[in-house]
């Protein structure tokens, strides 16, 4: 019987983890694999205390960090479902079960296990990943300075991407599959009157193009059926994300788009004996460093929740 679960291997679940160490939790820690979504990135600029870091590494020292603070790793392994055993904690517990037909047992829950980019799923995509072909404006848009580029995307996370890359791209296409844009009025406007910025609307993107980096993106423009090629070094794919919050669904409370609703001060979600934090939870900024510090709030809650119900093991 462990005292705390970490569900995830990226920013969140690794500061989780260090931070159950220092509290001496008896903790385990299931992760199909360590990174999160920047294990794709080539270089990262804003991860606090380091000038400059590839997805990669920045990977192996999350894993090498949590690996050296106590926590059991179990990984390799998908969270596939959470149930309540005994009512769940204070008086019960809980029983994780995973893709392989493993279960562990816990009395808290860590909820670290991000989200999923929605895709375009054309050819290239995936190639190219990293490599020209991005989804998050807020790490990447530095990295296409004096460059060309394509936002896919017609809501505000398209116009944020719009607004992070207009101080660094030369030129910026933004692709929008229907007749009008959905986000925000305001950035509407700022987006549409500047010089930098294509709005083409009733475009759809076909494929990335290029070999070891983007050269392009084949487009579509629907009414006419005709076919562009845009010479564009970066594609932004802005279509939204959905949150890896199925394991928990029965159990926590979810906003319209499946995220996990927490209280901000403490990270618990409406589930005692779980607590969440990171893309899965309804954190208003995705960001590492964000998710890194919510969840050590979260594990110094978890840590309060343990000792005010007397649930830390007898010999501790």
């Amino acid at each position: 019987m462990y005292e705390l679960v970490i569900i995830g291997g990226g920013p969140a679940a690794v500061a989780a983890g260090v931070y159950a160490g220092r509290k001496r939790i008896k903790t385990a820690l299931i992760t199909e694999s360590f990174g999160g979504q920047s294990i794709v990135s080539n270089e990262i600029y804003n991860w606090i205390g380091t000038k400059a870091i590839s997805g990669l590494s920045l990977a192996q020292n999350l894993e090498a960090h949590v690996r050296d603070h106590g926590a059991e790793i179990i990984d390799g392994e998908i969270v596939t479902a959470i149930a309540k055993i005994d009512g769940g904690p204070p008086t019960g517990h809980f029983l994780i079960t995973t893709k392989s037909g493993k279960t562990v047992e816990t009395k808290t829950i860590f909820m670290a296990t991000g989200s999923r980019r929605k895709r375009l799923g054309i050819p290239g995509e995936d190639r190219l990943d990293g490599r020209g072909v991005v989804f998050c404006s807020t790490c990447d848009a530095p990295l296409f300075k004096g460059k060309d580029i394509a936002i896919v995307g017609a809501g505000n996370a398209a116009l944020e991407a719009a607004v992070d890359s207009i101080p660094y791209a030369n030129k910026i296409y933004m692709l929008v599959r229907g007749s009008e844009m959905r986000g925000d009025a305001v950035t509407q406007e700022k987006i549409k009157s500047h010089p930098k910025v294509t709005i083409l609307f009733n475009t759809v993107s076909q494929e990335v193009l290029g070999e070891k980096s983007v050269t392009g993106l084949r487009t579509i423009e629907k009414t006419t059926n005709k076919a562009t090629d845009l010479a564009v070094q970066g594609v932004f794919v802005e279509i939204g994300s959905r949150p890896n919050s199925d394991p928990a669904k029965e159990l926590v409370s979810l906003n319209q788009i499946g995220e996990i609703v927490v209280d901000h001060k403490t990270q618990a979600s409406s589930c005692s004996g779980i607590w969440a934090a990171g893309d899965v939870s309804d954190v208003l900024y995705k960001q590492n460093n964000i998710s890194a510090g919510d969840a050590v709030k979260a594990v110094l809650n978890v840590y309060d929740f343990l000792h005010r119900n007397h649930l830390f093991a007898a010999n501790k």
